[in-house]
């Protein structure tokens, strides 16, 4: 089954698009490509890109040589297999695109692959060609649309050999309950869409006033010093405690009564233990003998 599609960028990065200048008049920096042969400027136009063959020599390639290569997925998407979406290392996953119906005609199949691969919780691995360069992609479907991720070769991702800790590390079950803890506060509540680019925002601030002569605001930052935890503990527990201020729970309505109604309890308890106290140590007169 053949579904003609396009595909559309998927993200807009923020970026700070600065450029090199003299210090001393602001005047542009402009590098020059330079032949090591003949020290002659080369245009763009002339220039051309080589590879190293195996033994070293040099190889020289056009776009036409690169046009001529056997790839199947030059214009296509092409599906190598459906897989368990879960079951995608996302380490492996690298750009991402939209895809949408070509035509008119491909709406129908284009909604059938889409419900299809959300019925079963699956994605299909596929090979795709952008620019001149094959690369592996994870087609998926979210929401109404079909999303595709280019990834990364299996052999490209080096494994993890030495990384992680060699010692014998013990955790204590208290030390996992503050763990736990500190998620669950933090979790409260967070919205993804909530999260900006502090950064960015400083640094168009940063920017604006520069160009307007008047002076930023001075940007504190935080000198956390060494990280010598001694004691995990405590440390959670502070964890803890900052975030519950951060992100303080409501009082539920049936917990105040519970409260109200132990502490009415608690004080009707003293009460009577003080009138019991009151009424053992009372001294009774003693009768007269004899």
């Amino acid at each position: 089954m053949s579904i003609p599609v396009q595909l559309y960028p998927a993200t807009s990065e923020h970026r700070s698009p600065g450029h090199q200048v003299h210090r001393e008049d602001g005047g542009r920096i402009r590098y020059k490509r330079v032949c090591e042969l003949d020290g002659e400027e080369v245009v763009f136009a002339d220039i051309a890109k080589a590879y190293e063959a195996a033994d070293g020599r040099q190889v020289v390639l056009s776009d036409e040589d690169l046009s001529e290569l056997p790839l199947p997925s030059k214009k296509v998407v092409d599906v190598l297999a459906f897989v368990d979406e879960a079951g995608i290392d996302p380490l492996m996953l690298s750009k991402p695109y939209y895809l949408g119906p070509a035509t008119p005609a491909a709406a129908k199949p284009y909604v059938l692959i889409r419900e299809a691969l959300a019925g079963q919780s699956r994605a299909a691995v596929t090979k795709i060609t952008l620019s001149t360069r094959e690369s592996l992609a994870l087609v998926r479907a979210q929401g109404d649309i079909l999303t595709l991720q280019t990834m990364l070769w299996p052999d490209e991702l080096r494994a993890p050999d030495g990384i992680a800790p060699t010692e014998n590390v013990t955790i204590r079950p208290q030390e996992m309950k503050m763990a736990a803890s500190l998620m669950d506060t933090l979790s409260e509540d967070f919205d993804l869409d909530d999260v900006h680019d502090d950064y960015q925002r400083a640094m168009d601030a940063l920017v604006e006033a520069k160009a307007t002569g008047a002076h930023p605001d001075e940007v504190v930052v935080k000198d956390e010093g060494e990280s010598n935890v001694v004691d995990l503990m405590s440390v959670l527990t502070a964890s803890v405690k900052a975030a519950e201020k951060d992100h303080p729970k409501p009082a539920k309505e049936t917990d105040t009564k519970t409260r109200a109604t132990t502490k009415g309890r608690t004080a009707a308890k003293t009460a009577s233990g003080r009138a019991s106290a009151k009424k053992s140590t009372t001294t009774r007169p003693r009768r007269k003998t004899g």
